[in-house]
């Protein structure tokens, strides 16, 4: 056997595709890039199709993590937002709270209703016994 023949015919193939592409002026990005970085010299004559099934796995992990890290941050966020609105509500309701206990004082009641005329009694009820 002489070897692969068929590689040989690839190689060559795309080396004339390579150069003619970049005759054509140039004006492809990818073209650009190319010559620019020469990630050719880095890959050869091309990416090797092993390294692929990993890579796009990595990046799948990389996706994951950063949707999870946004995830987070957002649910820790609206648990910061909802414990101060939860210590807003305690304090409105502490404030409410004693405020109704200062108005139910029998001396407030007094001062509320001596504008409708009506005064408190100075002596205690008197206790009514009945006889069998």
């Amino acid at each position: 056997m002489e070897g692969n023949t068929f590689k040989k015919k690839i190689k060559r193939g795309a080396n004339e595709s390579r150069q003619s592409s970049n005759l054509g002026g140039g004006s492809n990005l990818f073209s650009f890039i190319d010559q620019k970085f020469k990630i050719s010299d880095w890959l050869g004559e091309g990416i090797p199709v092993r390294l692929v099934p990993p890579f796009l796995y990595a990046a799948f992990l990389a996706l994951i993590y950063i949707w999870s890290n946004h995830k987070a941050e957002s649910t820790i966020r609206e648990i910061e937002k909802l414990q101060q609105e939860v210590e807003d509500l305690r304090a409105d309701v502490t404030t409410l709270e004693a405020e109704y206990m200062f108005s139910s004082k029998q001396s407030e009641v007094a001062k509320k209703i001596k504008v409708l005329n009506i005064y408190e009694i100075e002596e205690p009820p008197k206790k009514i016994i009945v006889d069998k």
